[in-house]
C-alpha cells in the first residue's frame, strides 16, 4: 500500500477509533457520575439553563471523554502510519481540537473547563499517543 493511502487509512482510523472511545465515556460517564437533579445531559438546552448547579466532578467524564478519545485515535493513527507518524498522529489532535472547540461555543461550560480540556486534552494526548504507539512498535520489532 503506498504511503498516501496508509496515512490517510491511519487518520480515518485514528479518528473512528478516537470517536468511539469518546463516545462510550460519554454515555456511561452520567451513569458513574449522576448530573444534578432534573437535568438532561444530552439536552444542550437542559445543560443552559442548569449549568450553574454542575460541581467539577461532573467535567470529569466529559474530559477524559476527550483526552482518551484523542489518546487512543492518535496512538491507533501512530501504530497503522509507517512514515510521518508525528503528523498524523498531531493531525488527528487537530482534527479532534476543532471538535472541541466547536462543542466549546455551542455547550455551555464554565471558563476554567473550557480552558483545561482545549489545552490539555487535545495537542498533549496526540503527542503522547504517538509516543505511546512509537515504543510499541519499537517493542515489537525487538521481539521478532
Amino acid at each position: 500500500m503506498p504511503n498516501f493511502a496508509r496515512g490517510l487509512l491511519a487518520v480515518l482510523a485514528g479518528l473512528l477509533a478516537g470517536g468511539v472511545v469518546n463516545m462510550v465515556i460519554v454515555v456511561l460517564g452520567p451513569m458513574l457520575i449522576p448530573p444534578p437533579a432534573g437535568v438532561d445531559p444530552s439536552d444542550v438546552e437542559s445543560l443552559r439553563t442548569s449549568i450553574h448547579l454542575f460541581e467539577p466532578r461532573h467535567f470529569l467524564s466529559p474530559f477524559l471523554a476527550h483526552a482518551l478519545g484523542t489518546l487512543v485515535g492518535a496512538l491507533v493513527a501512530a501504530l497503522i502510519a509507517c512514515s510521518y507518524k508525528l503528523g498524523i498522529g498531531l493531525g488527528v489532535g487537530v482534527v479532534n481540537l476543532a471538535g472541541g472547540i466547536a462543542a466549546s461555543v455551542m455547550i455551555p461550560a464554565p471558563a476554567w473547563f473550557i480552558a483545561a480540556d482545549l489545552l490539555l486534552a487535545y495537542l498533549p494526548m496526540a503527542w503522547l499517543g504517538v509516543k505511546l504507539g512509537s515504543r510499541i512498535r519499537a517493542g515489537e520489532a525487538k521481539s521478532q
